[in-house]
C-alpha cells in the first residue's frame, strides 16, 4: 500500500431503465445529477473539496450544450468545481475515471468525482440544416441506429459479421443471453445490486410519484426457444434483439482519491484503481478490443491475462464476451470456457441495460462489488467503443 494509492470511496448507480420506460422524463443532465449527489453523499466526501468531475456522454452530448456542467449545476456540488464531458462512445464513462486516475496519480487532484450518464429515451431526431433548398424533400436521420460516416452499416451488422469470422455463431450468442438474464436473476434474488443502486423518485404515466429501484429490462423468464424465433436486425446475421442490451436510460459515479486523503478524513477504501488504459483497432473490431486492453493490463502489470478472479465485459451484444474471451485464450476453447465461468458472473448488459455513457462506470462498480463479495482479490473491466476504440481498468480489492 502507499499514501499515494488511487482508491474508491463510495459507487452509485441509479436503476438502468427501459427506452421510454420509467426513466424517460429525465433528460441526461438530470439522471446525471441524481448519481452525482448519490455518490458524493456515499463517500462521506464534503462537496467542496472535490477538485473535478468527469462524465461520460456516448450519444450526440445528450443533445444539450455542456451536458456534464448542467449536471453538475443540477447537484448538490458547487458551481466552483471544474467538469468536462467525455465523448469516447461507449467507452466515455470508463474514459472519465480513467481520467480522474491519471489526474490524482500526477498530484492534479486528491478527490475526483467520475462516471457517465445517458438518456437514450431523450435522444432526438436530426434534421440537417438545408438552406440553400426552398422546395424538396428532407431526410431525418435517427442516430439510434448508431451508426457513422466511417462505417455506414449499422453496429449490429458488423458485430455479427466479425462474430462468425472469429467463430461465435448465432446459438453461442443467443446461449450467452440467456445467461446474462440468469445470472442477473439470481443475483438480484441476493441482493447483489443493493451495493451499487440508488432508488429515483419518478412519475408513473398519470404524473403520481413512484419509486423505481430496480433495473427495468431484465427478463428472467427467457429461454433458447424464445430467442430463437427472432430475426437479425437490419438484416444482419446473428445480432437479435434477444442477444443485445436495449436501449437504456440511466447514470453511474463513482468517487476516487488519494489513500492518505481517504485515512486522513476516516472515508472506507473500496477498491484500489491499479491501471487503465485506452486501446484501438480496425473500425469494425469492437468484439475484440476489450480483449486487446486486458492483455494490455496484463502485460503492464507482468501478469497472466487469462488469470484474474473476475472480469466484466460490457455486453455491447453477446458477441462481445464470447469474441474477446476467445481472443484472451488465443482461440483455445477450454480456456476460453474457464475465463468466460469468471466473466460477467452477476448478469450483463444485455439483461440489465446499456446506458451508452454510463457503462462503463457501471462495470467498474460492479467489478469492486464482485471482488468485495468473494472477499477480495484481482479483477478487470474492459468495454468497446464505436468504430473500434477499447478501455480497459485493473482493479484489486484487499
Amino acid at each position: 500500500m502507499s499514501d499515494a494509492d488511487v482508491v474508491v470511496v463510495s459507487v452509485a448507480r441509479t436503476p438502468f431503465g427501459r427506452f421510454e420506460g420509467a426513466l424517460r422524463g429525465f433528460d441526461g443532465p438530470a439522471l446525471g445529477a441524481l448519481a452525482i449527489d448519490a455518490c458524493v453523499a456515499r463517500s462521506g466526501v464534503p462537496a467542496g473539496a472535490i477538485d473535478a468531475l468527469y462524465g461520460g456522454v456516448g450519444m450526440i452530448a445528450s443533445a444539450v450544450l455542456t451536458p456534464v456542467r448542467q449536471a453538475v449545476l443540477g447537484s448538490s456540488l458547487p458551481e466552483t468545481t471544474p467538469s468536462a464531458a467525455i465523448d469516447r462512445a461507449c467507452c466515455s464513462g470508463m474514459t472519465a475515471i480513467g481520467m480522474g486516475f491519471r489526474d490524482i496519480r500526477l498530484g492534479e487532484a486528491s478527490v475526483v468525482v467520475c462516471g457517465g450518464f445517458e438518456s437514450l429515451s431523450n435522444t432526438p431526431l436530426l434534421w440537417p440544416r438545408q438552406r440553400a433548398r426552398r422546395l424538396g424533400n428532407v431526410t431525418v436521420e435517427d442516430p439510434l441506429l448508431i451508426r457513422g460516416r466511417a462505417v455506414q452499416q449499422p453496429i449490429a451488422v458488423y458485430t455479427g459479421d466479425e462474430a462468425i469470422r472469429r467463430g461465435v455463431g448465432r446459438e453461442a450468442q443467443d446461449a450467452w443471453a440467456v445467461d446474462s438474464h440468469r445470472r442477473y436473476a439470481r443475483a438480484q434474488a441476493d441482493g447483489y445490486f443493493e451495493f451499487e443502486r440508488f432508488t429515483v423518485e419518478a412519475p408513473d404515466p398519470k404524473g403520481a410519484a413512484r419509486e423505481i429501484k430496480a433495473d427495468e429490462s431484465p427478463r428472467p423468464d427467457t429461454s433458447l426457444e424464445d430467442l430463437a424465433k427472432l430475426q437479425p436486425v437490419y438484416g444482419g446475421k446473428t445480432v437479435t434483439a434477444g442477444n443485445a442490451p436495449g436501449l437504456n436510460d440511466g447514470a453511474a459515479f463513482l468517487a476516487l482519491c488519494r489513500r492518505d486523503f481517504a485515512r486522513a478524513h476516516g472515508l472506507e477504501v473500496l477498491a484500489r484503481i491499479v491501471d487503465y488504459v485506452q486501446v484501438s483497432g480496425a473500425p469494425t473490431s469492437g468484439t475484440s478490443t476489450p480483449a486487446l486492453a486486458i492483455a494490455r493490463l496484463a502485460e503492464r502489470a507482468g501478469a497472466d491475462a487469462c488469470g484474474w478472479d473476475a472480469i466484466e465485459i460490457n455486453e455491447a451484444y453477446a458477441a462481445t464476451p464470447l469474441v474477446s474471451t476467445l481472443t484472451l485464450a488465443k482461440g483455445d476453447p477450454a480456456t476460453a470456457e474457464r475465463l468466460r465461468s469468471r466473466t460477467n458472473m452477476h448478469g450483463g448488459a444485455v439483461a440489465l441495460g446499456h446506458p451508452l455513457g454510463a457503462s462503463g462506470a457501471r462495470i467498474v462498480m460492479t467489478l469492486i462489488n464482485g471482488l468485495r463479495r468473494r472477499g477480495g482479490g484481482r479483477g478487470v473491466a474492459a468495454i468497446c467503443g464505436g468504430f473500434g476504440q477499447g478501455d480497459g481498468m485493473l482493479v484489486t480489492v484487499d
